[in-house]
């Protein structure tokens, strides 16, 4: 099998990582598609190597609302860390590309021998955690417009490419606003030379000048990332 691109995978020594990787295959997410519901058992873990998945909660009759996302950072079926084999939410492919994929039972019997894929894992959890909590204060709280600047960028992140395909009614649902907002928010970006969007395909054109419209959040993600995941191992 190829080298691993998932940064979890990647961190953990080479003894465990090849332990994993052995009960891993090679699998295609395809935009737009649905890898679970929540409520459903959690049949395997995905571990994003180029394609990226947006965490989706829903309530009532409305299409749902993005609270996380997910790349080569990190992992899809963290419950399973916790002992629980439910999806709390629905997990829908925002990028295309490949990812390494375990299944739950294998997944279970790596955390038990691996007391360092415990360790990291457990870090990742509350890495997630307070993102989903930034998440739903960032909501309530920020303008649209520095909020798609956030969204924006994540996903650029994850894509790890300039352009990529996005339609308004898309990014409507995902930020829990009306498509109009989303419509005007663009509009804003594009005539300060931060975008280009045409017909669903967006290209980001200034990079630092997204970074300075997004709210917050943004930054302290990355920050809360870098804290958690790469500061010092404690003893296991």
């Amino acid at each position: 099998m190829a080298h691993p691109q998932n940064h979890l995978i990647e961190s953990l020594p080479p003894s465990d990582r090849q332990r994993l990787l052995e009960h891993c295959e090679p699998v295609d997410l395809r935009l737009s598609e649905v890898v679970c519901e929540p409520g459903e058992a959690t049949r395997h873990v995905h571990f994003p190597v180029d394609g990226f998945i947006s965490l989706v909660t829903r309530i009532d009759d409305h299409p749902g609302l993005e609270v996380g996302m997910v790349g080569r950072e990190g992992m899809l079926g963290a419950q399973l860390i916790l002992g629980v084999d439910r999806t709390p939410l629905r997990a829908l492919v925002q990028g295309p590309g490949a990812s390494l994929r375990i299944g739950a039972t294998a997944f279970r019997r790596e955390l038990v021998r691996s007391g360092v894929l415990q360790r990291r894992l457990h870090r990742y959890l509350y890495v997630l955690m307070a993102q989903q909590a930034a998440a739903a204060a960032c909501l309530r709280f920020h303008l649209i417009a520095s909020r798609l600047a956030r969204w924006l960028l994540m996903s650029q992140d994850r894509a790890h490419a300039d352009h990529f395909h996005v339609t308004h009614e898309f990014l409507a649902c995902m930020l829990g606003v009306r498509r109009v907002g989303i419509t005007v928010a663009a509009g804003a970006l594009q005539q300060r030379g931060l975008i280009r969007y045409h017909r669903g395909e967006l290209e980001v054109l200034d990079r630092p000048g997204l970074e300075a419209a997004a709210c917050g959040c943004y930054a302290a993600d990355r920050q809360v990332y870098r804290d958690v995941m790469h500061g010092p191992e404690e003893p296991g």
